[in-house]
Parts: structure tokens; C-alpha cells; sequence
């Protein structure tokens, strides 16, 4: 087995790791790799293949779309995975993990991520930074990780954020911990200390906060309906995206068959992004009250199409246009909307 097969399959089992890597596009050099240390780069396909299995199993629009895509003898070409995190300013820890966005760039740039481009939400008071892999850019999925600004929210808004919020805690421990300073240090980890890690560092991707009271939420969601989204979902994937040639063509193919999407193609304003999206799937999430829990029907995650020309760039380099665009990104936030 090559090292992403058996990191797969030791986070889902070998079964739904055989169908996911089955249905992913992946580079040839991720899955020739199966002696010696596992490097930086299958380590972060690996971690990107099991959030991509997680999020299918929460979107089933997503999962029949694939499901569909592969029966027609085509594969999902992962263009990447979008998250949201809080930020509370000046640099303070939101619970145990630290600021906003930090709180991946710890994971992500051991793996080989860096920054690429940064993206003003300033219509939804967040910030957007786009994480981009250095050794693999076009084949291992980009991270776009978003914070929520709370200073620039009421200061109401700003208690309850505290309330709900400053309950997260940290899934990293130390095989985590050690796999990932391995990784920084040598861009490589041993397969064992790789496999333990591995679980710790995609439980990173779910709500570690407590269960937010209902009023709470509902403060929330009066100010932010970002804010709300990341009290019942915390930092799960917000979305995953399917990189496809023709956006349009998908979305009239999606539209026929009856399925929730987006009115209109959102462009970039190169023209060389276009992005459209199903509207998120409905989830059923608990919330604590004076009397005790209920459970309300809420907005949950969803799956996006993309399509990316190429072009040359500044240095007369023809390269697939990887960039992200703020309106765009904007446009595709309101799917997880309440109205």
C-alpha cells in the first residue's frame, strides 16, 4: 500500500478510503510514495482526502454529485476545503487554540502551506487568507481560512462571543504535536508517528466549543450570520469545491435535476474565477436552554464548483489562476445564510 492509502485507512478504514481515493483526482507523485519517511505533502493529501470523506457524510447533495461524477467515469479534482475561525483581537486566544486563523497556520505550514493571498470580507467584518502548498500548488487543495472580526461587532455581540467561544479547546496532543514538528523540521515523519498523528490533526476540524445556549445563538445570528454558523459548526469545512471545467455547464446540469443552486455564477473580476455553489444542507444541532436541550433545524455545510483559467503571470509564467477573489468569496458565504 503507498503511505496516502495507509494514512486513509487508518482515520476512515480501508473501505471508505479505497472509495474516496477512488473518487479524488490525485497527483500520481502523492500515491507513488510506500517506503521510507512519509513526506510533507502526502501527509497533507491524506489530510485533505479524510476532511473531503467527513464532508460528504454531512452533505448529501455533495456525496450524490460524486457519486454521480464517478459512475460517469469522472473523478473530483479537490480544488479546496474553506473554514472559519474566530478572531478576537489583539491578538487573544480564542479558548485554548490561538487567534483566529493561527490556529491553522500551525497545522498547515509544517505541511507545506504558506499564505498565498489575503482577502478583505469587509461586508461580512471577516478577513479571508488563502493557504496555498508549496511543493504541490495545483494538486494538493488550497485551505481558505477565514476569521470573524468580533471587535467590529456590538459590544453585546462581543460578551456573547466570549461566552460561546472561550469554551474551545485544543484536539492536538502530542503525537500531533511531535508528528508536526518532524514535518517543519525535516518536511517528513516517520509512517507510525504519521498514522498516530493523523486523527489528532483532523478532529482540529470539528466544533471543540461547548454547546451553545440557544439565546446565545440567536444573538448571534442577529449580528452575524458567520458567527452563528461557527457556534453550532465550529471549525468544521464550511465547504469543499470540485475544480470543473465548465461552472455553467455544472450548474445547469445541477438545475435541471431540481437541486438548490446558487441563482448566479459568481466571477471574478479577472474573469478567470467562477464560482457557483448548492445552498448548504439543513442540520438538525442542540442547543441548551433553562429548561433544558432542544434541537433546531440550522444551516450546515455545503459543496461549491470552481473553474480556473490559466494564464501568464507577471514573470511570463503560464500558470492554472489559483487566486481566490473577496466579492466572490462574499457571494458564496450568503449559502449558509438563514433566509
Amino acid at each position: 500500500m503507498s503511505h496516502l492509502s495507509t494514512l486513509v485507512a487508518s482515520a476512515v478504514g480501508q473501505k471508505a478510503a479505497a472509495t474516496i481515493l477512488d473518487v479524488l483526482d490525485i497527483d500520481p507523485a502523492l500515491t507513488a510514495q510506500a517506503e521510507g519517511p512519509v513526506s510533507r505533502a502526502v501527509f497533507a493529501m491524506a489530510l485533505n482526502a479524510v476532511l473531503f470523506h467527513d464532508i460528504m457524510g454531512r452533505v448529501p447533495l455533495g456525496a450524490a454529485y460524486t457519486t454521480e461524477r464517478r459512475a460517469a467515469g469522472h473523478r473530483i479534482l479537490f480544488d479546496h476545503g474553506a473554514l472559519r475561525t474566530i478572531d478576537f483581537g489583539d491578538g487573544a486566544p480564542t479558548g485554548a487554540l490561538p487567534a483566529g486563523h493561527l490556529a491553522f497556520a500551525r497545522i498547515l505550514e509544517p505541511l507545506g502551506y504558506h499564505v498565498a493571498d489575503l482577502y478583505p470580507l469587509d461586508r461580512l467584518k471577516m478577513t479571508g487568507r488563502a493557504f496555498a502548498h508549496r511543493d504541490f500548488p495545483e494538486a494538493i487543495p488550497q485551505f481558505f481560512v477565514s476569521e470573524l472580526h468580533v471587535t467590529r461587532f456590538s459590544g453585546a455581540f462581543q460578551v456573547i462571543a466570549h461566552a460561546v467561544f472561550d469554551t474551545t479547546a485544543d484536539a492536538l496532543q502530542e503525537e500531533a504535536r511531535r508528528a508536526l514538528a518532524a514535518f517543519a523540521a525535516e518536511g517528513a515523519c516517520d509512517l507510525d508517528a504519521a498514522r498516530a498523528a493523523l486523527p489528532q490533526v483532523v478532529a482540529a476540524f470539528e466544533r471543540t466549543h461547548a454547546t451553545p445556549r440557544l439565546e446565545h445563538y440567536k444573538a448571534l445570528l442577529a449580528e452575524s450570520a458567520e458567527a452563528a454558523w461557527i457556534a453550532t459548526e465550529g471549525q468544521a469545512f464550511n465547504h469543499a469545491t470540485d475544480r470543473v471545467p465548465d461552472v455553467e455547464a455544472v450548474a445547469d446540469v445541477q438545475k435541471a435535476l431540481g437541486r438548490p443552486v446558487k441563482d448566479t455564477v459568481e466571477v471574478s473580476g479577472s474573469g478567470r474565477v467562477r464560482q457557483t455553489a448548492f445552498k448548504a444542507q439543513p442540520v438538525e444541532r442542540v442547543f441548551v436552554t433553562d429548561e433544558g436541550e432542544v434541537t433546531l433545524t440550522v444551516p450546515g455545510s455545503f459543496h461549491e464548483f470552481i473553474s480556473r483559467d490559466r494564464h501568464v503571470d507577471e514573470a511570463g509564467v503560464e500558470r492554472l489562476d489559483l487566486r481566490f477573489d473577496s466579492s466572490n468569496a462574499q457571494g458564496i458565504f450568503k449559502m449558509t445564510g438563514t433566509g
